[in-house]
């Protein structure tokens, strides 16, 4: 796995949500949508983290899997937040942006991990 390339952009989608979050309105039910993908986009980042202590190679795909499922999630809530005018559409799309990139590079991963399992 690249490291230091997808462990450094998951770690800045998480510090950019944050951020955003921080500048939201937390009234009307909105509170719910802040917590739920500050929840998700830092665990994407924890679970690349923690895959790179894995006890063996389903652990480690295992927890790729996760932090992509996470990445998933992710956009959702970036779609919803942007529906329900907490985020700007500029800055749903950078953070959607961001998130494809990370997406595609989970599943290269993953499916460079499994080609190799029984290598």
């Amino acid at each position: 796995m690249k490291e230091s390339q997808l462990r450094t952009r998951s770690k800045n989608l998480a510090l950019k949500i944050i951020a955003f979050c921080d500048e939201v309105d937390s009234k009307k039910g909105r509170s719910v949508l802040i917590n739920q993908i500050t929840r998700s986009a830092t665990s994407i980042g924890a679970n690349i983290h923690e895959a790179s202590y894995a006890s063996s190679k389903a652990d480690f795909i295992n927890k790729l899997h996760i932090a992509l499922k996470e990445c998933v999630e992710t956009e959702y809530w970036i779609d919803l937040l942007v529906g329900s005018n907490c985020f700007s559409e500029e800055k749903g799309n950078k953070l959607l942006q961001e998130c494809g990139i990370i997406r595609r590079m989970l599943v290269k991963s993953i499916t460079t991990a499994k080609s190799t399992r029984s290598a």
